[in-house]
């Protein structure tokens, strides 16, 4: 048997800036505990020291408005100005993992889309985020980062402030941000962050179709007790496997394991209220690699705050927890790497070859075909692009399962005429990728 490794896997909600006044902070304590209090600096620095009598909340409300969490990063500024230490070679390797990789990053991007208002100058707009980071990706060192994928869906009414969790309702907006990434820049998701961290049965049905590895499952041992997260509101996972290694959902319910696709590991939160990781988790996924083999420890947090320095904390729990397991690797990576390894280890792994398509257009008939390994949902995604702008995702009419699908463009779709850009991609069984792209 190789000797066991856990892997390490630091999973950022990438959202890009985020501005939030002394009002807005006060106007979510009401929101959160329906508490009315003035607004001053002042308050602020009482509430934060638990000096103002609150019935019982105040360490609640204390961790709530920790100093910390109040410290956003405001402006790409800000942003470029912590990712020019986090990510150079010196941060990176502080400490080495047992195959000599310093720190690995994985960015989750959403994009900040179908918003009627913008209180909190996020960076709205398709691929605003991605940009960035593929600029910053290029001229750091960032061989083991990935780009992955972040979703929050929007409520009906736009609000941004709302933590909505319908797909369903944002479905038009979903599918567009995909076919833009796969248009624009040959990209296809193979990993999930949910955003809220919350999924429910219509994201559940969606990642089935298109996404294999989902790092989302916040199991804990006790309620949070934060008044705005009670009984499952938001990231319910109260049912879950608390496990380092990861399970199949079932199919009605993602809580459990059962005989779905794609696999969800356990990712709880660093720097945050909530859910957060703990010296007694890190110790746990290290029992878990001792005696199975393999695990992988994940966490998240966001880039609107400063990522440093929940590192350095994570980094001490580690090296605390691993003297109690000397035999056990460790190996930072990143989250598609280190699921594929990890599935692999422990030979739950498709072993298919790496997924393959071939696209050709012949006349107004567009045929896909699977030359090598399995999609790892039922057909590829679809995304085409009109001439006057418009990204336009549909279904294929299945001709071979799982080897050829079609698509016709025609009176009940666009004529060919219209179109500039046709693209396909999807995951693999076996968390590979694979895009392809005609430009008509």
């Amino acid at each position: 048997m190789a000797q066991p490794t856990l892997y390490i896997v630091h999973c950022i909600d990438t959202e890009g800036p985020l501005v939030e006044s002394i009002t807005a902070s006060f106007d979510r304590i009401k929101a959160i505990f329906g508490l009315e209090i003035e607004a001053t600096p002042e308050n602020l620095t009482r509430l934060q020291n638990q000096q103002i009598p609150l019935h019982g909340l105040e360490q609640e409300i204390a961790q709530t408005l920790r100093p910390t969490l109040l410290a956003y990063n405001n402006s790409w500024a800000d942003i470029r100005t912590m990712l020019e230490d986090a990510m150079s070679d010196q941060f990176r390797q502080q400490q080495l993992d047992d195959f000599g990789r310093g720190w690995v990053y994985n960015w989750h991007i959403m994009d900040h889309v179908g918003y009627t208002s913008n209180p909190r100058s996020k960076a709205l707009g398709f691929g605003q985020v991605f940009d960035f980071y593929r600029d910053m990706l290029s001229h750091m060192p960032s061989q083991h980062d990935e780009l992955n994928w972040h979703f929050h869906p929007v409520y009906p009414d736009g609000n941004p402030l709302k933590a909505s969790t319908s797909y369903t309702n944002t479905y038009p907006l979903l599918n567009e941000i995909i076919a833009r990434r796969l248009i624009d820049y040959n990209w296809f998701p193979v990993c999930n962050r949910p955003g809220f961290h919350s999924e429910r049965p219509d994201s559940h049905a969606f990642l089935e179709q298109w996404i294999p590895f989902d790092y989302a499952n916040q199991s804990y041992e006790y309620d949070s007790g934060q008044a705005d997260l009670k009984d499952g509101r938001f990231g319910d996972w109260r049912r879950a496997p608390v496990s380092w290694r990861g399970y199949r959902p079932a199919h009605r319910d993602y809580q459990v394991a059962g005989d779905m696709r794609r696999w969800i590991f356990r990712c709880l939160n660093v720097g945050t209220r909530f859910r957060e990781l703990q010296p007694q988790h890190v110790t746990q996924a290290f029992e878990e690699a001792n005696m199975t083999g393999s695990a992988i420890l994940s966490f998240a947090n966001h880039d609107y705050r400063d990522i440093r320095s929940d590192i350095r904390h994570v980094l001490s729990m580690v090296k605390h927890a691993r003297l109690l397991y000397p035999d056990v690797k460790i190996q930072f990576s990143g989250a598609i790497a280190a699921a594929r390894s990890h599935l692999n280890n422990t030979v739950h792994l498709d072993k298919r070859p790496n997924l393959a398509l071939t696209l050709r257009l012949e006349g107004n008939l567009l045929k896909v075909e699977c030359t090598s390994g399995q999609c790892f949902g039922p057909q590829p995604f679809l995304a085409y692009k009109t001439h006057d702008g418009r990204y336009i995702h549909d279904n294929f009419d299945l001709q071979t399962p799982e080897k050829m699908w079609t698509y016709v463009f025609d009176a009940q779709t666009l004529a060919t005429n219209q179109i500039s850009d046709v693209a396909v991609g999807s995951a693999g069984g076996n968390g590979s990728v694979c895009t392809r792209r005609l430009r008509l």
